[in-house]
């Protein structure tokens, strides 16, 4: 891989004078210097005369680009030895049925926590394979919070528990890992805020993330399995279904994704270089992520325009969903932000309003033009 991103990553202010305020909830925003080096590295990398899209995923150059995205994927997160670290095709929709076909025994019961869409999609394609229990929900309240520990009410013998770690659509995260009972692994899908923080891997039995959001660019998922784990996943399955045969040939057994697990290496890398307020890696990022939302979250707690959706409890720090007194200041609101060259701010469909993706490479510059436009836009129509 080109080695040129040498240089401490330092967050940016703006993005490049062409560009728009990204604040679309997946695809994601990359760091410029993510998108710069992979201008170079499409056209010629490290000096092969060929580009990343074209080189085989059996040679040297992606050889090495392979080893050293897990290696930095490693490192960035702290992974145990005892993980192995694989990178997917089918997007982290395809683990919602991977996981409980490998995982959830025939007749065995896996527990989930429902706190919005993908969770939902989870549990009903889990139900495919056996029973699903319903640990926790928080749809009563339309996805407005997080179930805490307490709430959670677990099966006798769950194969596993999964959770969503954060919910693009309504806004909520969890700021807790949830305890399993003793032997139950926990999985997790942390496709939105995967390393925007520091997370102790080593209580999980599996994660995965969808790369588009805050690890590179559509088209890989990554997954992080423990070994225990990994041993007990159904041996019966077709071929590419199986977590142990993408385990054995190194995430290789079919042509791999070149170009998303390329990115991903582009981003750890600035993810691990990342300094701010004296701090580095996702240590750094967990304090920037703070002050970003913080600047938009401010402006919703001191206004009686703005009605924000998730409780102050549950707020995402990746998602921050609000709306407006009508729908039809919603469409105003999403029409003038676009004049004023911010990109990607329309809810989803199923809770309306507006959405403000602020994932890791989102400069903190674009919250401060966002929330200086909410209070100037509240001025003018509340």
């Amino acid at each position: 891989m080109s080695a040129t991103m040498t240089s401490p990553a330092k967050p940016s202010s703006k993005p490049a004078s062409d560009r728009l305020f990204n604040f679309s909830a997946g695809p994601g925003v990359l760091a410029d210097e993510v998108l710069r080096q992979a201008q170079q590295d499409i056209w010629n990398i490290d000096g092969s005369d060929i580009g990343i899209l074209e080189h085989s995923h059996r040679g040297k150059v992606f050889d090495r680009v392979l080893a050293e995205a897990e290696a930095d994927v490693r490192s960035v997160g702290n992974v145990p030895a005892n993980f192995k670290v694989l990178f997917l095709t089918g997007g982290a929709s395809t683990q919602n049925f991977m996981i409980p076909a490998n995982l959830l025994p025939q007749g065995g019961t896996a527990d989930y926590i429902n706190t919005g869409y993908w969770a939902e999609k989870c549990i009903e394609e889990a139900k495919f394979y056996g029973t699903v229990h319903l640990a926790g929900s928080s749809k009563e309240k339309n996805h407005t919070f997080i179930p805490s520990q307490a709430e959670l009410k677990f099966s006798p013998k769950p194969a596993y528990v999964h959770y969503t770690s954060n919910n693009t659509i309504y806004g909520t995260e969890y700021h807790y890992t949830p305890t399993t009972p003793a032997g139950v692994p926990l999985v997790c899908d942390a496709s939105s805020d995967i390393y925007s923080r520091p997370i102790d891997v080593s209580r999980f039995g599996l994660i995965y993330a969808g790369a588009q959001k805050n690890m590179g660019a559509a088209g890989t998922t990554v997954l992080w399995i423990r070994d225990d784990v990994l041993e007990r996943c159904n041996p019966k399955l077709p071929t590419m279904l199986r977590f142990g045969v993408h385990a054995k040939e190194s995430s290789r057994y079919n042509t791999p994704p070149v170009f998303a697990i390329y990115v991903v290496g582009l981003v750890m890398k600035w993810v691990k270089k990342f300094e701010y307020a004296g701090k580095r890696g996702v240590e750094a990022m967990q304090v920037y992520n703070g002050e970003k939302a913080k600047l938009i979250y401010d402006v919703l707690d001191s206004s009686k325009f703005y009605k924000g959706h998730a409780r102050p409890d549950s707020r995402s720090l990746m998602n921050i969903t609000f709306r407006t007194p009508s729908e039809q200041l919603d469409d105003k609101f999403l029409k003038e932000a676009q004049a004023q060259r911010m990109d990607g701010l329309k809810g989803h469909r199923a809770i309306g309003g507006m959405r403000a993706s602020v994932y890791n490479a989102f400069p903190k510059g674009g919250c401060e033009v966002l929330a200086q436009f909410m209070r100037e836009f509240e001025r003018k129509n509340g």
